[in-house]
């Protein structure tokens, strides 16, 4: 089992930065895919970028391509979301996953969840 917990939310104004980590606790971090989902006000819970459990597979939504990049230091069994060129419409709660795998863009299909980070972003 994995427990996740994130922080590096905060408050930043439009075209700002903020990087988002996420530390997970067990021995076997480095065999999880990780990743990030995001969720705003009154609107379903959305993917936003995963890593692949060696790090050298990535894959983002288009609304963040560019401007987002996800990584990850398995010594340190942490995953991060730096977050470059924020827009107001990035305002969401930031919500880590772990699994074995991507299992595509619904998030029913991950059992691991941390409890979310707070990030608003100020026009």
């Amino acid at each position: 089992q994995v427990q996740l917990v994130e922080s590096g939310g905060g408050l930043v104004q439009a075209g700002g930065s903020l990087r988002l980590s996420c530390a997970a606790s067990g021995r076997t971090f480095s065999r999880y895919t990780m990743g990030w989902f995001r969720q705003a006000p009154g609107k379903e819970r959305k993917f936003v970028a995963v890593i692949n459990w060696s790090g050298d597979n990535t894959n983002y939504v288009d609304s963040v391509e560019g401007r987002f990049t996800i990584s990850r230091d398995n010594a340190k069994n942490t995953v991060y979301l730096q977050m470059n060129s924020l827009k107001p419409e990035d305002t969401a709660v930031y919500y880590c996953f772990a699994d074995y795998a991507y299992y595509g863009n619904d998030p029913r299909k991950y059992d691991y969840w941390g409890q979310g980070t707070q990030v608003t972003v100020s026009s």
